[in-house]
């Protein structure tokens, strides 16, 4: 039976470099492939962008999530939250494992961040339940934020069954480690990185991270291992870091 999956989250810039220098998705997907991931979640994806489209020669045919996904992942999905009049952006979820059933919720708090809640469930080989999974890009502000995770704690507890495995994973913008009090001690999630670190993991900027900006919450699994992957080729494909964990289903 399987039981044990490896999971990473990454945001991917929109496929550029740090500073927007050059496209760089071609070389995400080397990064992510050798990841070897079962389960991805990406944030700041885009879905379609005419102006880059044109611009850039090597500009992929299809989604950056399809692109990304190609034939290592055979389900992906994408949750549209960025709409602009050159195209969109928004999160993904790629995944070795059937997805048979997914939503985005709109938990923007303004209308200058456009933020949402990509939601699906996983039917893992030989599980008794489906893996659910969200994935989460939130504000840059702290009231947001607030927002943002009341409406994440409100989903939950309406569509996760408590004995359902669980994993968010993302950008939470989270600075000032706030998540873990608000999110985790009233949903009983484990953070990764501080079950096997004592804190969140450096994620910003990617060449020499400082800032605690990136989580993976599990619930529901004993967490084996954890890794931040930084550094090259890493610092040329994205301004955050990747994260990624192995966990083990109780």
């Amino acid at each position: 039976m399987l039981n044990k999956l490896h999971i990473a989250t990454y945001n991917i810039h929109k496929g550029f470099s740090s500073f927007n220098q050059r496209l760089i998705v071609h070389e995400q997907r080397d990064c992510l492939r050798d990841l070897n991931a079962d389960i991805v979640f990406l944030q700041e994806v885009v879905g379609h962008h005419a102006k880059h489209a044109a611009r850039f020669n090597d500009w992929p045919d299809s989604s950056q999530h399809e692109f990304l996904a190609d034939s290592v992942w055979p389900q992906s999905i994408y949750g549209k939250n960025a709409i602009y009049e050159s195209g969109h952006h928004g999160n993904a979820i790629l995944s070795r494992y059937p997805i048979v059933s997914w939503e985005n919720e709109d938990i923007s708090a303004h209308r200058f961040e456009s933020r949402g809640l990509l939601h699906c469930e996983i039917r893992i080989p030989e599980w008794q339940e489906n893996l659910h999974c969200i994935c989460v890009h939130l504000g840059l502000f702290k009231k947001g934020r607030h927002t943002q995770l009341k409406a994440l704690k409100k989903r939950i507890k309406k569509l996760v069954p408590p004995h359902a495995p669980l994993v968010i994973a993302g950008d939470f913008n989270d600075w000032r480690e706030m998540t873990g009090p608000m999110l985790a001690n009233a949903l009983g999630l484990t953070e990764v990185f501080e079950f096997t670190h004592g804190r969140a993991a450096r994620s910003f900027p990617s060449a020499l991270p400082i800032l605690r900006l990136d989580r993976i919450y599990v619930r529901g699994f004993h967490i084996e291992n954890t890794c931040v992957h930084h550094g090259h080729p890493w610092s040329k494909t994205s301004d955050h870091a990747a994260l990624s964990t192995n966990v083990i289903r109780r």
